[in-house]
């Protein structure tokens, strides 16, 4: 089982997602068994911040001095018997609202699968490598694809 600890940090993302944690939750859930922790306690943390909250820790953390859409801090260690903490996703509105004002629905899909980004990073997929980045970009399409016939139930 995976908690997730959410933190909005800019009104603009409850404009749209009203329940932002439900909506996190439910995606987990729909996750295939591998990813789900089962018969385990897994936690995360997820912030929902804007652009100039994602610039300042992206420059402090990864010496880049710009926003970006998602930034991913795996923690991946042991907490207790069975219990993990894999890490912090951090996730920016702006980069979400591309074009402005998109649909909720396509707000939504983009957050989810920004969300299955960070989470793969949570777990040590990286992109550094092309073959690297293809491999990750497999298994997010594929979850994405898993989801994306369900995120207008799950939403």
């Amino acid at each position: 089982m995976i908690n997730v600890e959410v933190l909005v940090e800019s009104s603009q993302w409850r404009k749209i997602v009203k329940n932002p944690k439900k909506l996190i939750l439910k995606t987990l859930k729909s996750f295939p068994k591998k990813y789900r922790f089962i018969n385990k306690r897994a936690h995360i943390s997820l912030l929902l911040t804007n652009n100039k909250k994602i610039k300042y820790l992206n420059k402090k953390f990864r010496k880049k001095n710009k926003p970006t859409d998602v930034l991913s801090f795996p923690y991946n260690d042991k907490v207790g018997k069975n219990k993990f903490y894999l890490g912090d996703i951090i996730i920016s509105y702006n980069y979400m609202n591309q074009p402005k004002n998109i649909s909720n629905l396509n707000f939504k899909n983009k957050v989810v699968k920004i969300f299955i980004h960070g989470f793969l990073h949570l777990l040590g997929f990286d992109h550094k490598k092309n073959s690297d980045f293809n491999k990750m970009q497999r298994e997010e399409n594929k979850l994405f694809n898993l989801l994306e016939k369900k995120i207008e139930k799950i939403i």
